[in-house]
């Protein structure tokens, strides 16, 4: 802590003060900096264990908690015989042949104006189109909500949009919910409706004052020139009974059906198949023992890292004498090894790896990982940080066991409900370990695998520690300082009297 006391130097004596108090105070700043380095290495412990616990805690409560429930294998696949139609089956799809029929796709409502002479005047619609004002034109949307539309002059009702320039029409068109534009080149307002389907479609009728015409919206059927395609909604027949989507998308009973034309005869029956997913239950297992290996390589570089003996956090005089990329080395050794020989660390590997190599029953027989294809590498050959990683005999991912037989691929098509009850019994079982493992204590919060009540109560310790001792360099320099200033004035007096007496003996 800083000191107010003035604090004189060796004017008389010429000692250099502060150097000689910096080497009495040595010891005790040694201890300050001592305490600071505990502290930040606290510091840096947390983080490492906050960011490994993340993932720790996501494995636990993602894709072990997803992958323990028998659903999460539940997989079945529908293929089509015509690829204009595409199924997405459902969890409660039943496995069996359908037969579906595309009778239309969704389609969205457009109008295409008749050409109009706007010339240069388009910023004024009533003379370049010789538009009565007052004049009105009715929208309506595809729910039977009625705007009007008032070219020129005022209006009382507030849902009466008052227009007089082409850019003030088309805004006013957008506001009522489609897409509109005018094409200058063309000399054509173009109107579409922003989705598909019957129920978004929309219509535009005269106020009785002939605007409709004079803007090209009057359609040939009306009398005018314009073109009116209307939206349609997508029919599907599915085992002879027929459903209707504003969208090219059909929910039925759990599952999606998705259409994107009509065949080329549009009688053609389509079959549905729907079996067993055997890709998808691999997937459920590859992508598990991938989150697994990812993790367990992750703990055991941390666990097995090199010590950084002899590496202290830099001071700040230390860090002048350094560059950037000199210091982000020196930290990252340090930090690197915080974790090394943890034993919470040590205890999450142990949950995992005991697991891994534990036999459950299926169908009255004890079965293991490796009746699946699935095994550690020989400690020689495998790298050092992933001596604990699992692999997939086969795995056309796994350079050191793609040419393998695929003994899991084989075991799904087989039996996929034994496959379902081994791995979702070892995710069970792994999840329960990990949920014990992060239990509440006084020394750990909830859902924690580290000791981070424990961490954050040392910080505060060594906050309190870095005070204590900086009160006692400050007190001793405070000593010191006083001692050397008395000094200086006795010297500052013997000066006084020797060039008085000096005086007397010149005179």
């Amino acid at each position: 802590m800083s000191s107010n006391m003035v604090r004189i130097t060796g004017m008389n004596s010429g000692l250099d003060t502060e150097a000689i108090i910096g080497a009495y105070t040595s010891k005790a700043q040694k201890k300050v900096q001592d305490a600071k380095n505990a502290k930040t290495k606290n510091t840096w412990t947390q983080d490492a264990w906050k960011s490994l616990n993340s993932k720790i805690y996501s494995f636990y409560s993602g894709t072990l908690a997803k992958d323990r429930m028998s659903g999460a294998y539940a997989k079945i696949k529908s293929t089509t015989s015509n690829s204009c139609l595409s199924v997405i089956s459902g969890s409660g799809a039943a496995k069996g042949v359908q037969t579906a029929k595309i009778i239309s796709t969704a389609s969205a409502g457009y109008l295409t104006g008749s050409e109009i002479n706007v010339g240069s005047d388009k910023d004024n619609l009533m003379t370049a189109l010789d538009i009565r004002e007052g004049s009105q034109i009715k929208f309506k949307d595809g729910e039977g909500k009625e705007t009007t539309i008032q070219i020129g002059g005022s209006s009382s009702d507030s849902d009466t949009k008052v227009v007089s320039t082409m850019g003030e029409l088309v805004d006013a068109l957008k506001g009522c919910g489609v897409n509109a534009n005018y094409d200058a080149g063309n000399k054509r307002i173009f109107l579409s409706a922003k989705s598909t389907g019957e129920g978004n479609d929309f219509s535009i009728t005269d106020g009785g004052q002939g605007a409709l015409k004079k803007l090209g919206l009057l359609t040939k059927e009306e009398g005018g020139k314009a073109v009116k395609v209307k939206a349609s909604s997508a029919q599907l027949e599915l085992n002879g009974v027929t459903f209707k989507s504003d969208t090219n998308s059909f929910s039925i009973n759990g599952s999606t059906y998705t259409v994107s034309g009509v065949p080329s005869n549009p009688d053609e029956k389509i079959t549905i198949t729907t079996d067993t997913d055997y890709d998808g239950i691999y997937d459920v297992v590859k992508d598990m023992i991938k989150e697994y290996n990812d993790l367990m390589n992750e703990m055991t570089k941390l666990y097995n890292a090199d010590s950084a003996k002899g590496y202290e956090p830099l001071s700040d005089d230390q860090k002048e004498q350094m560059s950037e990329k000199e210091i982000e080395a020196w930290e990252n050794k340090i930090k690197d090894s915080l974790l090394r020989n943890d034993s919470n660390l040590y205890d999450v590997m142990n949950v995992m790896t005991t697991t891994s190599i534990k036999g459950f029953e299926v169908n009255g027989k004890t079965m293991y990982l490796s009746d699946f294809g699935i095994a550690t590498m020989s400690y020689f050959e495998a790298e050092k940080d992933e001596r604990n990683a699992l692999h997939i005999d086969g795995n056309p991912d796994d350079t050191n066991t793609a040419s393998k037989e695929d003994k899991l691929k084989a075991m799904i098509a087989q039996d996929p409900e034994a496959v379902m009850s081994f791995f979702s019994q070892l995710s069970g079982d792994m999840y329960k370990g990990m949920y014990e493992k992060m239990g509440s204590s006084s020394l750990s919060s909830i859902y924690k695998v580290y000791n981070d009540k424990q961490l954050k109560t040392e910080a505060t310790e060594w906050d309190k520690k870095i005070i204590e001792l900086e009160d006692k360099v400050t007190a001793m320099e405070d000593k010191y300082y006083a001692k050397f200033a008395t000094m200086e004035k006795l010297l500052s007096s013997i000066d006084s009297k020797n060039s008085a007496i000096s005086g007397m003996f010149g005179g």
